[in-house]
């Protein structure tokens, strides 16, 4: 089994028995996607919201909520996935910094894009642990789908 890394705005996809993992989501969202028939998991990092909102959204597609899960979703289904059996799970999206402003609480914003970005697709969020204020590291299972949350102040979780 090999443990397969995905940095801040990169993603990746793997076959059982590996393993995917990602650290550092602090206001980041991890996304998981399994699909159970093939055993095949796929994690995207991602570090905002929309592409539409950046200067230069064309330098990494990984980096947005939008762009990024359509990427995913692509190389899933080049591996011979199908958008109907993909099903996710989401982790991150703290508030690391305190702040009045909504405009200001960016993870929040990406949870939020997120979820309307896999709406899109009809892929359901069947777990997730988002928000609060503590990072967290998630490794994904490709043979189980099994998403294991690490965090310094929190007990591991199994999703």
């Amino acid at each position: 089994m090999a443990t397969i890394n995905v940095g801040i705005s990169d993603l990746n996809i793997a076959f059982a028995p590996d393993m995917l993992a990602t650290y550092a989501l602090g206001s980041c969202v991890g996304i998981c996607l399994y699909d159970q028939d093939r055993q095949l998991a796929g994690l995207a990092h991602i570090m905002l919201p929309w592409s539409k909102e950046a200067s230069n959204p064309g330098d990494n597609p990984y980096r947005y909520a939008d762009t990024g899960i359509t990427e995913l979703v692509a190389k899933m289904c080049a591996k011979g996935s199908s958008v109907s059996r993909l099903t996710a799970k989401i982790a991150g999206g703290a508030q690391m910094f305190a702040t009045s402003s909504a405009v200001f609480n960016i993870g929040d914003r990406n949870v939020q894009a997120v979820k309307t970005v896999l709406s899109t697709y009809k892929i359901p969020i069947i777990a997730e642990q988002t928000g609060s204020n503590f990072g967290r590291t998630v490794f994904f299972h490709s043979d189980t789908g099994i998403m294991e949350i690490r965090a310094a102040v929190k007990p591991t979780v199994m999703l």
